[in-house]
């Protein structure tokens, strides 16, 4: 038997802080971060150079626990043995700039392992929060071109509002934006590949030829409706990612949190309260407010129990990938 295909126990993963010109100086009551020099735009959770923070395996770069223990973490059947996801949160303060993400295929031309589709799940919203998620019909490239250079661009946006629970679909190929008024937890291909088309004069990079190659006038883009079952509330399951918003009151096996599915790879986010993972097999393992854990394909069975304050259950964001269909 391989490292790789050994039991692995779930782990906690210390999330890496990435720095915006668009984002907030102060993250409290969200992450206890204040900013020293540049603003804190989003907080990656599952990135790459992101560490392990529990059991035997702590202190190790994420990229690098995969490339050991790739079986135990998909399984079997995973295409490749890489991490398939970026799960970040997204604090914007400022617009961020209007861009586009390329498909694998555009991104393999130019020599990248992956593109980019990605969701948004509004954790908080503001009266009067917005998106721009795609264009309006009718608007050309040539328009998109030429509002590029006379920044009138935004008019051509389809704008979206946002209330706190949407999921909002954002497929490779989308002219998107996000503005203030949300809180986002995105859940993305394991890429940070984007082409930006616009960004308010911000002395970053364009890449406009990319982003108008890269770009889809109809895409599949936008809100998707919650679909209630029996023991949660499925958000999206398309090709590279499934999001469900799973409530936990008292405790939940770890079979009862795979509802059914197989045993592979598994994120558990803490939208709100706390909680804990118990085992024989393992030490508990905390996941605390707005933490994650990654449960792998090989994990030991567990519980998950309920360790908020009184009177705050656990609101529990389970994220799984899929494979490409």
């Amino acid at each position: 038997m391989t490292t790789s295909s050994l039991p692995l126990s779930p782990f906690g993963i210390h999330p890496e802080i990435s720095l915006r010109p668009w984002g907030f100086r102060d993250l409290r009551p969200w992450y206890d971060l204040v900013a020293q020099g540049d603003p804190i735009g989003e907080i990656w959770l599952t990135g790459d150079a992101c560490r392990v923070a529990t059991g035997p395996h702590a202190g190790k770069r994420l990229d690098a626990l995969f490339a050991e223990a790739h079986q135990a973490l998909l399984g079997s059947h995973a295409p490749a043995p890489a991490s398939p996801l970026l799960i970040k949160a997204i604090f914007a303060c400022e617009k961020l700039s209007v861009q586009v993400h390329p498909d694998d295929k555009m991104a393999q031309k130019y020599g990248d392992a992956r593109g980019k589709t990605e969701c948004w799940y509004a954790l908080d919203a503001q009266p009067g929060a917005q998106v721009a998620v795609g264009v309006k019909p009718g608007v050309t490239l040539a328009q998109i071109e030429q509002q590029i250079h006379d920044g009138t661009l935004e008019s051509s946006l389809n704008t979206l509002p946002v209330h706190a629970g949407d999921l909002i679909f954002v497929d490779a190929g989308t002219i998107h934006a996000i503005w203030p008024g949300a809180i986002l937890l995105e859940t993305q291909q394991n890429c940070d590949l984007t082409y930006r088309m616009f960004d308010y004069g911000r002395p970053r990079e364009l890449h406009i030829a990319r982003s108008l190659e890269a770009t889809r006038l109809t895409t599949r883009a936008g809100k998707i409706p919650p679909r209630l079952l029996d023991d949660r509330t499925l958000l999206i399951d398309v090709e590279y990612f499934r999001v469900e918003r799973i409530p936990v009151q008292g405790s939940r096996s770890s079979a009862s949190l795979r509802g059914g599915s197989p045993p592979g790879l598994a994120y558990l986010f803490a939208a709100a309260g706390a909680g804990s993972l118990v085992s024989p097999a393992f030490e508990p393992i905390p996941l605390p407010t707005r933490g994650i854990v990654a449960v792998p394909a090989l994990s030991p069975d567990f519980v998950l129990e309920d360790a908020g304050a009184p009177g705050q259950s656990l609101d529990l964001i389970r994220i799984t990938p899929n494979w490409p269909r």
